[in-house]
């Protein structure tokens, strides 16, 4: 009975991991990427995942072995041990982490802002429980909850708090990076396609935490230069 019902249970996990991944599409996923620095992010993700599964796999192995093992002679065994310990148990744990630190140090190095003609300034201020944003190239706009980007661009939020911290966010289009009372925090970010992209404050900031979300609208060329020459929103 016992045996009847793991297999049964391993033929439903088998099963529903596929609708499981499938579900991991949608307007807050960091697996369905809409940019180059989410895809970067997503990448990573896909990785670290693969590495982790590759270790847990080798564990079960290892208990599995240790439950069927037939008795053998002394020096047989004590080579096995020191495959099985030091081979297997330290030295593949070991390499596999280690190449998964340096792929991630070398990925998050890719995700920092640097210097080009071509990125876009936007600046983003936080407060409970709202965001407002200002643009470099329209002195004096503002949007309140939306934030207007070029598609195809890169663009580089100036993100910055007026009361608590909050966290801006725009899963779809890159990572996350805190929004401080008093201090500046850069990221860049890029919509690979014009659209709409949704954004939430991921630092819990208080009462009204939950509904503390912005759109991120992101426009053609022509949108875009538009969306400048226009008085009002």
């Amino acid at each position: 009975m016992c045996v009847r019902h793991r297999r049964s249970s391993a033929r439903r996990l088998v099963l529903l991991t596929p609708l499981a991944v499938t579900g991991c599409a949608g307007g807050l996923s960091t697996v369905d990427p809409a940019g180059p620095a989410a895809a970067r992010i997503a990448a990573l993700w896909w990785t670290m995942l693969a590495g982790s599964a590759a270790i847990f796999a080798l564990v079960m192995l290892l208990l599995l072995i240790a439950y069927r093992r037939t008795p053998a002679s002394h020096q047989s065994e004590r080579r096995q041990e020191r495959f099985w310990l030091y081979g297997l148990g330290l030295a593949f744990p070991l390499v596999t982490l280690a190449a998964l630190l340096i792929y991630g140090l070398v990925l998050g190095e890719t995700l920092l802002p640097k210097a080009s003609e071509n990125v876009v300034t936007v600046r983003a201020e936080a407060r409970q429980w709202s965001w407002s944003f200002g643009y470099a190239d329209a002195a004096g706009r503002r949007t309140q909850g939306v934030l207007h980007i070029p598609a195809g661009r890169p663009v580089d939020v100036e993100i910055t708090s007026l009361d608590v911290v909050h966290s801006f966010w725009a899963p779809r289009l890159a990572g996350k990076l805190d929004a401080i009372p008093g201090q500046v925090n850069v990221l860049r970010i890029e919509a690979a396609a014009p659209g709409e992209y949704h954004g939430v404050d991921a630092e819990f900031s208080g009462p009204g935490y939950s509904g503390d979300a912005f759109t991120v609208i992101a426009h053609d060329p022509a949108g875009w230069g538009a969306f400048l020459g226009r008085s009002k929103e």
